[in-house]
């Protein structure tokens, strides 16, 4: 028995071009999985997936007929990876509604519609597993990123109760939770040089992670050898939630 093996394994990841969704359909890639990749910037999706040898769909998951396009493009779905990009920062008492409904779309809404798209076809085939990336921030919230301390503390909920119903179909539901990971969105919010250092310093590890390293979790959990894992969160982030 080979360990660790996705042969055979049709894996669907969402904002798949850059960041950690790349990272992550890389794995998945390198286990044997076939993947699809789905994001909104053609080129850079287009780049990932040529590199990658995946299949990719321009397709905006914050709205229905974006799911729907992911899924269709990626076929039967054994793995889904459902990663967003966060909402922007913003005090909380200045978020407006819009904002709240953008949010609420695109953190939330998309990964119950993509999991909702899926699971029918996963409990047929006695087996499935559900990855949402989300962020330390569930558990302890940080003042500047309101929308996503919520809906992404909602989106770990769904998919905790969604695990209670097909755990018995060989479907696990689960998140993996970075901390201060080296991507383009950590460096938009910090980019002052010494703020950053500042942060690095506070974070056990002393360092940001890598993609590759929360990627590294998301890909053990689609795995055979995780299918007794099933409602968890699972914290990706040097240390810093101890």
């Amino acid at each position: 028995m080979t360990l660790f093996s996705l042969g055979g394994k049709c894996a669907l990841v969402t904002g798949g071009s850059k960041g950690i969704g790349r990272a992550a359909a890389e794995h998945l890639r390198s286990l044997g999985a076939e993947v699809a990749l789905a994001a909104r910037g053609e080129e850079a999706l287009r780049a990932a997936a040529e590199e990658l040898g995946a299949r990719w769909v321009v397709a905006d998951v914050s709205t229905p007929e974006g799911v729907q396009a992911a899924v269709d493009a990626a076929g039967a779905v054994d793995i889904l990876v459902s990663n967003a990009g966060g909402p922007p920062p913003s005090l909380p008492s200045e978020v407006s509604e819009e904002a709240w409904a953008q949010g609420f779309q695109t953190t939330f809404l998309s990964t119950v519609r993509l999991a909702g798209a899926v699971v029918p076809g996963m409990r047929e085939r006695g087996w499935g597993r559900i990855i949402a990336v989300t962020s330390l921030t569930v558990g302890r919230p940080t003042l500047m990123l309101p929308v996503s301390n919520a809906l992404r503390a909602a989106v770990t909920n769904h998919l905790r109760t969604l695990a209670l119903e097909v755990a018995q179909d060989g479907v696990t539901c689960n998140t993996v939770a970075p901390g201060y990971t080296a991507t383009e969105r950590l460096q938009k919010l910090h980019a002052d040089p010494a703020e950053a250092e500042k942060l690095r310093g506070r974070i056990p590890a002393q360092r940001f992670g890598e993609p590759g390293e929360v990627a590294a979790a998301v890909a053990f959990l689609a795995t055979n050898e995780a299918g007794y894992i099933t409602g968890q969160e699972i914290l990706v982030d040097g240390g810093w939630s101890i």
